[in-house]
């Protein structure tokens, strides 16, 4: 699982995510890349699945790169506890995605094997997702 190893802060405040991307919206690496339509928070966990997914479909063959990171912690209070006593314990690392954000990136694969991989990513992520080429 992707997590820190090291953070200033425990917690951190919630925030908004409200702009489109200028930094990390292009493909940089591969030739297929798979870049979200809407903001969202992704978990380390989703990130993980559609990871497996792509190098499983692709039989490991390739290269991929993963261009986003849980850098953020979402607290959660335990279940039936009364309001108040403060904020609640880091339950999982989140990385903020927002509209345009290059996701992941893949390279040396034919088009068809890229294209279906990162469909088969797109399913296990929270946010819609859009497949670009090197050619568009």
């Amino acid at each position: 699982m992707l997590t820190p190893a090291k953070t200033k802060y425990r917690k951190q405040q919630k925030g908004r995510i409200k702009f489109l991307a200028t930094k990390g919206n292009e493909l940089e690496f591969g030739d297929f890349g798979l870049i979200s339509l809407e903001p969202g928070k992704i978990t380390n966990k989703q990130i993980e699945a559609a990871r497996v997914a792509i190098s499983r479909y692709a039989k490991r063959g390739g290269k991929l790169w993963v261009r986003i990171f849980p850098d953020k912690p979402l607290t959660k209070k335990p279940l039936e506890t009364r309001m108040g006593k403060g904020k609640g314990a880091p339950e999982e690392w989140v990385a903020v995605v927002s509209t345009g954000t290059m996701m992941y990136e893949v390279s040396g694969i034919s088009r068809d094997m890229a294209l279906e991989a990162l469909r088969l990513a797109s399913h296990k992520l929270p946010v819609k997702t859009k497949i670009i080429t090197r050619e568009d």
